[in-house]
């Protein structure tokens, strides 16, 4: 197994569906590295593990740590609160939306959504920060 160039821009995707896992791993790991892990306690341990993305797709509403307290958590680090943090969830609301991007999340697509729209967000984020 050959490992990704090292500028190759890593992508954290936390969810716990696997339906969704394949999809968004599928879908991005074209263009970026891509790492998964199924709840926010295993995202918030590889992360501090050193294993640091430069953007994260989160789930709203995963175990052990759900998208709101990953969130809080990474707003906390004065390491880890620039990573950029996009939640995606199946809830359509501007109550839970306004919650998020008050919180700190660079944005928020709701479940279904289409694949390319995410991946143009992605794009956008990353653009702005210069990656």
């Amino acid at each position: 197994m050959s490992l990704p160039p090292a500028n190759k821009i890593k992508i954290l995707i936390v969810e716990d569906d696997v339906y969704m896992q394949l999809i968004l791993k599928q879908f991005l790991s074209h263009v970026y590295e891509t790492e998964v892990c199924v709840n926010g306690m295993d995202a918030l341990t590889s992360i501090q593990n050193g294993n640091i993305p430069d953007l994260i797709i989160s789930d709203l509403n995963i175990s052990k740590l759900n998208g709101l307290e990953l969130i809080s958590q990474l707003q906390a680090s004065d390491f880890f609160k620039t990573i950029p943090v996009i939640i995606v969830s199946g809830e359509d609301s501007s109550e839970k939306r306004i919650m998020c991007l008050n919180s700190g999340a660079d944005d928020y697509i709701v479940k279904p959504f289409n694949p390319a729209e995410l991946e143009a967000r992605v794009r956008v984020i990353l653009r702005r920060i210069n990656r």
